[in-house]
């Protein structure tokens, strides 16, 4: 008897497959949320189904339709996609949607995102405690799905959601540029062809150097996660070997990307927040911008210059999505790489994210790291995760050795102190772990901050 409670997480599915879920598993998760979607006053619409290159995506999505349908809704299958292909597919369709994917996981996990229509996220205050519970409930009565009845049909979407993001981002008349990008054996490898490289039509002013572009979801050549920093060295070699203006990395279902400069440096998902900003704020004066409360305090300072209104949220994206509807934000970031805009259903998607960033590259003549570099006014540590057993006694230690920091607890603990510095400390709410985000005016504040919170955090 499979216990959801273990892969239901507070904004996805996601665990091993088959040990953690199966074909079953999936076949009841599709069966209740239909049901989530008939409670909620929208019986009838099609529910669009995607999946990345997992091996094990088309059985679990296959499972999933058949539960959808025996609830008599239609389904849609859109097939190979990135996650924010769905979302797109959910937004221009106006339909209900779930892609299989574990992001940057490794091979034997997979999982699901779901989205109302609009791409609205289902996370666990707006429906997926709810999909979970009525899906153990059908695991436990031991019991065969209905006959799925409803009809089921194919749609190949690549080139509409191609074209869609090539009417928010011209990129046609910028300098020449040489890209690498590095898919990683991810869905990357399925759409940058499509939006920039040689099957977009018309062709851009880009010469796309491909690195791992065959979807493959054993990920032979190493992690689809550039979120850590062993794999980007082959992206930031290959920059400097092919003398590229830039680099791009894009996780296992491309919904994040990590940006390299010239010099094969990474520039920080703080920059790019605080670069895109500034363009979405010369379009729309005045808008707001979301950021998470662990971006560099170079995003809201610069957010401010650029005349629009900082509002901080807490990390996840969940969170995020949330204010930016509540405050209809012209654009969200996030210090993992997420970035949401209003012009995708307040959305998140790493290829418009690139679009943007490429836009900004060669509509000037500078190189990608000087142009970064205004943006980049601060020292970062990067997260640090330490195994902590009683996270919140020792989150409550720290907070008393610095009495009079500036505290917010809004998400873990942040202290702030007079010269700028401040450190932010979280609890993962799935690992016994504490998470540590630092950041200095020098990089000599920020190291001796760094040392002595960690020190304190691993005594």
């Amino acid at each position: 008897m499979s216990d959801l409670s273990q892969i239901v997480k507070a904004y996805d599915v996601r665990g091993t497959v088959p040990d953690q879920w199966d074909e079953r598993v999936a076949g009841a998760l599709g069966a209740a949320f239909a049901q989530v979607l008939d409670a909620a006053g929208d019986p009838g619409q099609a529910v669009l189904i995607g999946h990345d290159m997992r091996a094990s995506g088309p059985g679990l999505a296959a499972a999933f339709a058949t539960g959808v349908r025996a609830e008599g809704r239609p389904v849609i299958e859109i097939g190979l996609a990135s996650t924010d292909m769905v979302y797109y597919a959910s937004g221009a369709l106006g339909l209900p949607g779930a892609m299989f994917t574990a992001s940057h996981n490794p091979a034997q996990y997979n999982g699901i995102k779901m989205c109302h229509a609009g791409a609205r996220p289902v996370g666990q205050d707006s429906g997926l405690t709810e999909v979970r519970d009525r899906a153990q409930a059908l695991l436990d009565k031991d019991e065969a799905l209905g006959t799925p009845t409803a009809p089921i049909e194919r749609r190949d979407l690549l080139a509409d959601y191609a074209a869609h993001l090539r009417t928010l981002v011209d990129l046609s008349g910028i300098r020449p540029l040489t890209v690498v990008v590095d898919a990683g054996n991810g869905m990357g490898g399925h759409t940058v062809p499509s939006v920039l490289g040689d099957a977009a039509w018309p062709a851009l002013p880009l010469r796309i150097v491909p690195l791992y572009f065959e979807l493959d979801g054993t990920f032979p050549n190493h992690e689809a996660n550039p979120l850590d920093p062993a794999n980007l060295v082959d992206l930031q070699r290959a920059v400097v070997a092919q003398g590229a203006d830039i680099g791009l990395a894009f996780d296992g279902d491309a919904d994040r990307c990590f940006v390299i400069d010239e010099r094969g440096e990474p520039v920080s998902p703080s920059a790019i927040t605080a670069l895109v900003a500034a363009r979405e704020l010369a379009k729309h004066p005045g808008s707001t911008v979301i950021h998470n409360l662990i971006t560099s305090s170079a995003v809201p300072e610069i957010i401010r210059e650029h005349g629009g209104e900082p509002v901080v949220a807490r990390v996840g994206h969940s969170f995020i999505k949330a204010e930016m509807a509540r405050t209809n934000a012209v654009f969200g970031g996030e210090h993992s790489a997420h970035y949401y805009f209003r012009d995708f259903w307040f959305a998140d998607t790493g290829m418009l994210a690139a679009m943007h960033t490429l836009a900004a590259l060669g509509e000037q003549p500078l190189p990608l790291s000087t142009l970064a570099a205004e943006y980049e006014r601060y020292v970062a540590s990067g997260e640090i995760n330490s195994t902590v057993a009683d996270q919140a006694a020792k989150v409550a230690e720290v907070r008393a050795a610095y009495p009079d920091a500036e505290a917010d607890e809004m998400d873990g603990l942040t202290l702030r102190f007079p010269d700028g510095a401040w450190f932010n400390l979280r609890a993962s709410n799935t690992e016994p772990l504490l998470r540590l985000n630092v950041e200095a005016p020098t990089a000599e504040r920020m190291i001796g901050l760094r040392d002595e919170v960690l020190d304190r955090v691993r005594r």
